[in-house]
């Protein structure tokens, strides 16, 4: 099983460079990057992370995933680098099949989209998100890109996303895409992962080693019934206790890879925490 860190950075935090090069060189397999592109200034939504309902500080200066990413694939030759996650219904599909390619290129195909619909009312509204229906948006998005990212020209029709036949270049190095890996809970997300994702990224009470291995079943059925290939599906935990028992509990229900979520810290600290990780699970 694959071991992935994933930490908020801002302009205060460890840069990316020594970040995705310390990883590298300690074994770690992936590095994943949060966005929110903008936090308004009055907020109604309580943060779902935290007792008291407040929003921490990174949470309002984080770097951009894809321009931070493309700045550790050139830094780095084996790391894998995801999105962790894309709030794509916030994002202009056009722009962003673009900059999933790009990165893609960039990195000689190491990008994963990990992708999710936000849970901030407030910031979704201001990207005129159908925030009822936010994942059926996120699913016309997804459709919009995956057509990009296939055709020499390439348009598409859908309720949310429409646009005639166009060119969009470069395309990713993987084909037919980089993996697209759903956030959400069991019930919701299987049926997101079968219909257009190819593994699944559980999160929040969904991180629980039974819960994960009946996920996985589920999604597993649902690919069989649609004439998938189980074979390619994988399983991403994210945010679980950092142990070795815990992963390995983990890596028994069928997980692929585990994300530990890091603190926001300087560079001492963030180098001595990789460190420790990776003394005590890799």
């Amino acid at each position: 099983m694959h071991v992935g860190i994933t930490v908020f950075l801002t302009d205060y935090t460890i840069p990316i460079i020594p970040l995705a090069q310390h990883m590298e060189r300690l074994g770690f397999e992936s590095l994943w990057l949060p966005e929110h592109p903008v936090i308004p200034g009055e907020m109604k939504t309580p943060f779902p992370g935290a007792s008291d309902g407040k929003l921490p500080d990174w949470y309002k200066r984080t770097l951009d995933p894809f321009v931070a990413l493309a700045a550790a694939a050139g830094a780095t030759k084996r790391l894998k680098l995801g999105t962790g996650i894309c709030l794509v219904p916030e994002r202009n599909p056009l722009y962003t099949a673009k900059e999933v390619a790009s990165v893609d290129q960039v990195s000689n195909g190491r990008f994963m989209f990990g992708i999710g619909a936000g849970w901030l009312k407030e910031e979704s509204d201001l990207f005129h998100v159908d925030f009822p229906r936010r994942w059926t948006q996120t699913r016309d998005h997804m459709l919009a890109m995956k057509a990009l990212w296939a055709g020499e020209l390439s348009g598409y029709q859908g309720k949310y996303v429409q646009f005639p036949p166009l060119y969009c270049h470069p395309k990713p190095v993987q084909k037919p895409h980089p993996p697209i890996l759903i956030a959400g809970e069991l019930d919701k997300a299987a049926e997101r992962v079968a219909d257009y994702g190819d593994g699944w990224f559980p999160r929040g009470r969904a991180v629980d080693p039974k819960r994960v291995e009946e996920g996985r079943k589920r999604i597993e059925a649902l690919y069989k019934a649609r004439g998938r290939d189980t074979r390619q599906l994988t399983v991403s935990v994210f945010g679980a206790e950092a142990s070795k028992a815990s992963n390995r509990a983990f890596a028994a229900a069928g997980t692929d890879r585990v994300i530990h979520m890091i603190k926001s810290e300087d560079e001492t600290r963030t180098l001595a925490t990789l460190e420790k990780l990776a003394s005590e699970l890799l």
